[in-house]
């Protein structure tokens, strides 16, 4: 046994919830906090992270084998941010600290800077002495002359190698000049701002200095970018930065342009990039390079030389929960991030989360409202069509086909929302009922067109193909329909109702391809009459002056799902679909198909607006006392073996007997099998969130195991059933 004198704090990226202890190396620099180091690990040898460094120890500690940093790659208040992760979510701290890191840092990538240079001809250049006896580089220094600069990555357009550049360089001919982006304040010539939107930037400022959380609820098309734009322009005045989270890749360039339009500038970071552009945004962030992040979930950990304020555009959407993983909230991060650092937080939505609603309530959060369109634009008018007993075409009731009909013959353009992508959701056999099902989930299998036929069938879960059968695979049966609609077989529809219109469709499956998006954005922003079909991605933050006539072509499905957030997100998705009608000079109109026309959810939201709806919401959870009147979290697990998951949550549950909270289950989940392997689920509620937290503590030093069972605990889950 021997008493180190310094004891290096590591963690790895194992689920384990502890730190390891390595003995300081010796010949190398000391590490300290927030560095990366490589770290022997049972056979293996592993990339870790420093979380402290303490003195002593009475252990024979293994030495750290490499010190990858300068200095902390993780600033101190991201560690911070990690260990309340680890203790908030329960979940491992080096698990917790890989998933802060950029893929690149955690393979153990230098932490360098990714080369901008321009390269230029040096002022006092003297070629003919010295390229007299070097005609590649004389030639390469004359085309560089007629050019003048040229960066690096046009190097090999003018035939000139980094050798020949090398040679350049040492010789004193070439210089670099390195790039950074050119940030610029707008002048004074700007828009006026409405009265709401002045009054709103005016008190979001005044709190720059200190740490609050703003709500900025305004209807769609009120100018909430505007508010932000105004914001952050007194955030880079004063010299520090701003992160600004989307929900979507499909939403980044739109909004990137916006910000370059108004600062110069502006950096994205998301999952479209690839590893090496995420690591170099990452550390030009850190570096104070980039002044204005946008980016969409992960972004909230980049790291910030001096971070000034957070912006959470359209904070009730879904997609800031990650599912895998850590399970975090980005808008629930950004909160506590804005703690830590003391830096206000700006929420922004037309139709605000109920946490968000019940937390202004409560006082927690400073509430703006811009309850008018700017620009003078009016609301678009909702109605309700009811489809009983009639017989639709390609999902199109005609109602809404006469309203398609007329807009584009004024030449305005048509949205038709559904929110579910592929051709048809079911294949049915009409003799015996067969139909088409994974054969690795417990779903059915979706019906594709590739090339403008039916192609194969598809799992949206796990991604299993097959192809169409011929004929009934249980009775032979020749004729096998097609049941429901999804985005393919609506843009199949529409081009035999209107053939000479231009259709895009945004879905998925379009969205894959980033640059086909933006192509198909700018050409419906170009104002042609054209027809818009899309998922829930077209209903976010699009400004698309020249859609005049939104269609929903199935309300029904979300209002009726079995999660108790299903009305709220069916409210918010309907709420912000509609916005995208008539936000320009000409009149909006939303048609809404249903089945259920005297549905209250439904009946709430058209006669009273969202906030209406969300009002006798809230007094539905209230009342059944859930969330946001209530802390939830769910104890997931699953196994090949259908009954070892649900065994290991019963000793999840009889663990947690004397705790002062509701347990619910275990169950099998609502989609039992995916991939395989079959899922079960623990539901626990507590009026506390003290109490929840405590009883989940303990749950998780219980360090349950069973054979080929993974099993996570889920705080604050966005999908229960």
């Amino acid at each position: 046994m021997r008493n180190h004198p310094a004891v290096v704090e590591v963690a790895v990226p194992r689920p384990l919830r502890q730190t390891f202890d390595y003995a300081a190396p010796t010949g190398l620099p000391a590490p300290v906090p927030g560095m990366r180091v490589r770290v022997p690990f049972g056979p293996a040898s592993v990339v870790g992270v420093v979380t402290a460094i303490r003195q002593g120890s009475p252990f024979e500690l293994k030495a750290v084998d490499q010190v990858l940093d300068d200095g902390p790659l993780l600033p101190a208040d991201l560690l911070e941010l990690a260990a309340w992760l680890a203790s908030y979510y329960h979940h491992p701290i080096g698990d917790v600290i890989a998933t802060l890191l950029p893929a690149k840092a955690r393979r153990g990538a230098a932490a360098s800077l990714a080369d901008e240079a321009i390269w230029q001809v040096a002022l006092d250049a003297d070629a003919d002495a010295a390229l007299a006896r070097a005609p590649v580089q004389r030639a390469a220094f004359a085309r560089l002359c007629e050019a003048g600069s040229v960066r690096s990555g046009g190097l090999a357009a003018l035939a000139i190698d980094r050798r020949t550049l090398a040679a350049l360089r040492r010789k004193g001919l070439v210089v670099r000049a390195a790039r950074r982006p050119a940030y610029v304040l707008p002048d004074a010539a700007r828009l006026t701002p409405t009265a709401a939107q002045a009054a709103a930037v005016d008190a979001i400022s005044k709190t720059l200095g200190g740490a609050a959380v703003h709500l900025l609820d305004g209807v769609t098309g009120s100018g909430k970018t505007e508010v932000y734009l105004r914001v952050i322009e007194d955030v880079l005045r004063a010299g520090r930065q701003a992160l600004v989270l989307v929900p979507e890749i499909a939403l980044t360039p739109q909004t990137t342009a916006r910000f370059a339009e108004r600062f110069g500038a502006a950096a994205t970071l998301h999952s479209a990039a690839t590893d090496t552009q995420r690591f170099d945004t990452w550390l030009k962030c850190s570096a104070g390079v980039h002044r204005v992040l946008i980016g969409t979930r992960s972004a909230v950990f980049a790291p910030f030389q001096d971070l000034g304020v957070v912006v959470v555009d359209e904070e009730h959407d879904s997609s800031f929960k990650q599912r895998d993983g850590l399970p975090y909230s980005a808008r629930d991060v950004a909160v506590k991030r804005g703690q830590l650092l003391g830096v206000p937080v700006l929420l922004g939505s037309a139709t605000p989360s109920l946490e968000s609603l019940e937390n202004v309530s409560r006082r927690r959060y400073r509430r703006h409202r811009l309850p008018q369109r700017a620009g003078g634009a009016s609301m678009p008018a909702c109605r309700i069509v009811d489809v009983r007993g009639e017989r639709l075409q390609g999902g199109f009731g005609a109602t809404v086909r006469a309203a398609m009909a007329r807009h584009l013959d004024a030449g305005s353009q048509v949205l038709v929302l559904v929110n579910r992508r592929g051709y048809a959701p079911v294949m049915l056999c009409p003799s015996c009922a067969w139909q088409a099902h994974c054969d690795h989930c417990d779903a059915k299998l979706i019906c594709h067109l590739a090339g403008g036929v039916r192609s194969d069938l598809r799992c949206h879960h796990c991604g299993h193909r097959r192809s169409i059968p011929a004929a009934c695979p249980a009775c032979g049966g020749g004729e096998l329909v097609l049941l429901g609609v999804g985005t393919q077989r609506v843009e199949a529809a529409l081009a035999e109702l209107h053939p000479d219109v231009p259709r895009y469709r945004i879905d998925r499956d379009t969205a894959r391809s980033v640059r086909r998006l933006e192509r198909d954005l700018d050409a419906v922003r170009s104002g042609a009459s054209s027809i818009l079909v899309g998922t829930q991605m077209l209903a976010k933050g699009h400004h698309l002056p020249n859609v005049t006539l939104v269609a929903v072509l199935d309300a029904d499905s979300g209002f009726l799902a079995s999660d108790f957030r299903a009305p709220e997100r069916t409210a918010q998705l309907i709420v912000q679909v509609a916005g995208r009608a008539g936000r320009a000079a000409r009149p909006g109109e939303v048609l809404i198909q249903t089945l259920q026309p005297d549905n209250p959810n439904l009946l709430a939201l058209i006669d009273s607006g969202y906030h209406g709806f969300a009002a006798a919401e809230l007094r539905v959870r209230a009342a059944a006392g859930m969330p946001p009147f209530a802390a939830l979290a769910m104890v997931r697990a699953e196994s090949r073996d259908e009954r070892a998951a649900i065994r290991l949550l019963e000793t999840a549950a009889a663990a947690l007997a004397g705790e002062r909270i509701e347990v619910l289950g275990p169950a099998p989940a609502p989609l039992g099998r995916r991939a395989d392997r079959y899922r079960s689920q623990l539901l626990l509620l507590s009026s506390r969130r003290r109490i929840l937290q405590r009883a989940l503590a303990r749950l998780a030093r219980q360090e349950l195991k069973a054979p080929g069972v993974r099993w996570s605990i889920d705080v604050d889950p966005a999908d229960t059933f």
